[in-house]
């Protein structure tokens, strides 16, 4: 069982090693593990969600590599935002499908500039981690 304290040191010695400097805290109430509040600038993470996730996802590594797997992929969203700015107000005003196909988007830029943070000991991993994922949205 991971705590939010341990995770909370986790995230914070991997955002100083990646010189990545954005807010941090823990929020019960979050539906996912992690997420990346592009307006506040925040990571958040749920606990017990990441635990719950740890149950779905099958890779096999330390419950600490699991957490920074998540991480990765999580400040995917933080670089796919600081590189390619996309229009937000699609998702409150576009259609069904413009507002998909961003969505998907946005999810495969976070998969991969996540990917690019990865130590070369978890590619595979985070590799499985992606592919178990995208069953598990399905």
């Amino acid at each position: 069982m991971l705590y939010i304290w341990t995770i909370e040191k986790i995230i914070e010695s991997e955002l100083k090693e990646l010189k990545i400097y954005i807010d941090y805290e823990f929020d019960n109430q979050l539906p996912a593990p992690m997420s990346y509040n592009i307006s506040t600038r925040t990571l958040k993470f749920n606990y017990l969600q990441i635990n719950g996730y740890r149950g779905k996802i099958r890779v096999r590594e330390t419950d600490e590599d699991f957490v920074r797997l998540i991480l990765y992929h999580t400040v995917g969203y933080y670089l796919d935002y600081q590189k390619n700015k996309h229009d937000i107000r699609t998702l409150v005003y576009g259609g069904d499908e413009e507002k998909q196909e961003l969505l998907s988007q946005i999810e495969r830029n976070a998969w991969e500039y996540g990917r690019s943070l990865v130590p070369e000991r978890l590619i595979e991993s985070y590799d499985k981690m992606r592919e178990l994922d995208s069953l598990l949205v399905k």
